[in-house]
């Protein structure tokens, strides 16, 4: 007898999922499936039970890696994905004007689509990230168009998007003239959030948009130590950050179709600490308690610890080497667990990458821990010239963690 394997369909498989861009009012709305969706999205690919206990929905990605079992889990989860399609960044050396590159590029993009186009879990195409640069290069809007085109040729059922880094120097204008085939813009905002739907407005952007990327003020925006060290904000000031924003600029917004907060893990870039939403150790921080709260309306029923105070005379300081000093944390506990501290030293990172590359970890400096007593540290500089950080950890035993750090510079004299 002769069997037939590897072609045939199962009855029982799931279908393709149906979404569409629709005019609603004077906005627009997502229907999957015939049904309303909001993306109550994360970027990232780990802690998605969390993300789901939380109140998310979806997911948004960068590149093919590990696709295939990423949206067989977010489909048992009932998450969508936003799959991105990794273009060529000018930044790395990808001509737009080298048409041989750019066709090869979009016959890429046409393959990656056929290969995943049929997944019940896929909510869009995500076309490229960032690879806009100061948006002025038409040549890059046209070849983002062109794959969009593709895309409703290879698959009429999920929209395209493309995802710029804000809307400076008349980024969404470019997109709305040169990218007609494009059926959402994707904008990763941090510190401008808070304006973004009203600078939209006054640019005369009337198309449908999401918020791809958002979290703290990024490490280019905020206030800099004279030897250039960004300074951070503790997890609980990010927290609160996270939460104002999204109620005021992406919550109930007409145009906009949802969000991706950023970043549901964690990942070294400046800190170790800067855009994760946990820690290494999979602990959540007290932005994934904000982002319970916007998507659900309640807070977690245990929360993380809060950070309210972080003193000490080396914040920000030039210190000589082998001197000592204290650090003093204020914490409040919501749910009145016990919590242990945790103190690091750390180099200040050398290896800082543009748009979220890979970045190295800085080396620790376990020689300079003194001594710890509950909430207090104390420690030795390091004897080598140049920039540190000092980090609390606090953990509550329950999953749940908060962070701080503070920069400063060890100076040795001529």
């Amino acid at each position: 007898m002769l069997l037939a394997v590897g072609s045939a369909v199962r009855s029982d498989a799931p279908k393709p999922s149906v979404v569409k861009v629709e005019k609603s009012g004077e906005g627009y709305r997502l229907l999957r499936n015939g049904q309303p969706y909001v993306i109550h999205g994360a970027g990232g690919r780990i802690h998605l039970e969390t993300l789901r206990d939380a109140g998310g929905n979806s997911i948004r990605t960068w590149g093919e890696n590990d696709l295939e079992p990423l949206l067989d889990r977010a489909q048992e989860l009932g998450h969508t994905v936003t799959i991105g399609i990794w273009l060529g960044q000018p930044r790395q050396g990808f001509k737009y004007d080298n048409e041989g590159a750019v066709k090869a590029q979009l016959e890429m993009a046409r393959g990656f689509i056929r290969r995943y186009r049929n997944h019940p879990a896929l909510l869009m195409w995500g076309i490229g990230n960032e690879m806009e640069g100061d948006g002025k290069d038409a040549k890059i809007w046209t070849a983002v168009n062109d794959i969009a085109r593709m895309v409703h040729q290879e698959d009429p059922n999920h929209p395209a998007m493309t995802v710029i880094a804000e809307i400076g120097n008349d980024k969404a204008g470019q997109f709305q003239r040169l990218c007609p085939d494009v059926d959402v813009l994707g904008i990763n905002s941090y510190a401008g959030l808070s304006s973004l739907a009203k600078r939209l407005k006054d640019s005369g952007f009337t198309r449908p948009y999401v918020v791809t990327e958002f979290g703290p003020q990024g490490s280019w925006e905020v206030e800099k130590t004279s030897w250039g060290a960004p300074v951070e904000a503790n997890s609980t000031r990010k927290a609160a950050e996270y939460l104002a924003n999204y109620q005021s600029t992406i919550g109930g917004q007409a145009r906009c179709l949802g969000s991706y907060v950023f970043y549901w893990g964690q990942k070294q870039e400046t800190t170790a600490t800067w855009y994760g939403m946990f820690l290494n150790s999979g602990e959540r921080l007290g932005t994934v308690d904000a982002m319970t709260y916007a998507w659900t309306g309640k807070w977690p029923a245990n929360r993380a610890p809060k950070v309210t105070g972080f003193d000490t005379d080396v914040e920000r300081k030039e210190v000589p080497p082998g001197s000592v000093h204290t650090v003093r944390l204020s914490v409040e506990e919501p749910d009145g667990d016990p919590v242990l501290v945790r103190w690091e030293v750390r180099s200040e990172s050398s290896d800082r990458r543009e748009g979220g590359d890979r970045e190295s970890e800085p080396i620790a400096h376990p020689e300079a821990f003194m001594e710890a007593k509950g909430n207090q540290f104390t420690f030795r500089a390091p004897a080598l010239q140049g920039g540190y950080r000092v980090f609390a950890y606090v953990y509550d035993g329950k999953g749940n963690a908060a962070a701080a750090n503070v920069p400063f510079f060890v100076r040795v004299k001529p």
